[in-house]
């Protein structure tokens, strides 16, 4: 990894033992976060999902087309990312860390149908199989020797592609856009959980080097929602593919 090492050659002896250390601190407090986020968003997605009452708020109860609440549902978790960007800066790292909770909740109203739709057996299975792949892009993108910074904006304009390929699928309703949508966003995420995982590695050391402590106060929640969104995504898009519908 060229920009790891050369940022490691500026620092020598007991500042660079100390930044390995925080580094390892650094990296289980965005797996915690986000571990925390997951559990949240899969409570309240279950806990909506599986009430017919509360899942019928948001959707309609035989189609479970959504309603005007639920596309402003199924949008929110959109609009907070992008909030959540503009107002990272002026935001304390407790407000940020209440922020990404509320989002996590949000996510899970949002994703609550699919208990409506899929067994519950082939939504465990799928999670396991993405936690299994997600483990394994992780370990490898923080480990690899390879830079990947190259592919950041490759991989951003893939992921402004599904989503336009998406919501114009809204209206179209496609299986083969679906279908090619699916494809290509497991892909596409794939590459971001090893890109993030090395990104936020990178970046802590530059920030920790530099001694930029306002930044390393906010920098695992920032972490922890990019690595919470690449998994949350290869979830999605391996149910269309692992799903059995109820």
């Amino acid at each position: 990894m060229a920009e790891y090492q050369t940022i490691r050659g500026t620092v020598t002896g007991a500042r660079a033992a100390q930044i390995d250390e925080g580094l390892r601190a650094h990296m289980n407090k965005v797996y915690g976060l986000m571990s925390v986020g997951m559990l949240l968003t899969a409570g309240v997605a279950w806990a909506v999902g599986t009430a017919p009452a509360l899942t019928a708020i948001f959707r309609d109860p035989v189609t479970l087309s959504p309603n005007i609440l639920g596309w402003i549902v199924m949008f929110a978790p959109l609009v907070m990312v992008f909030a959540f960007g503009a107002m990272i800066n002026r935001l304390s790292a407790a407000a940020a860390q209440l922020f990404f909770y509320a989002y996590a909740a949000v996510m899970g109203l949002s994703l609550s149908w699919i208990f409506a739709v899929f067994t519950g057996i082939s939504i465990a299975q799928t999670f396991l199989v993405t936690s299994i792949a997600f483990a394994g892009l992780s370990l490898w993108g923080y480990t690899t020797k390879k830079d990947l910074s190259g592919w950041g904006t490759f991989l951003m304009m893939g992921v402004i592609g599904l989503i336009v390929a998406s919501i114009i699928n809204i209206f179209l309703g496609s299986p083969a856009i679906m279908f090619a949508v699916s494809v290509l966003g497991l892909l596409i995420f794939a590459g971001l959980t090893a890109y993030d995982t090395q990104a936020i590695k990178n970046e802590y050391v530059e920030h920790a080097t530099a001694m930029d402590q306002e930044w390393l106060d906010k920098s695992a929640i920032m972490g922890a929602l990019r690595l919470y969104l690449d998994f949350i995504n290869m979830f999605m898009f391996l149910l269309q593919f692992m799903g059995n519908r109820e």
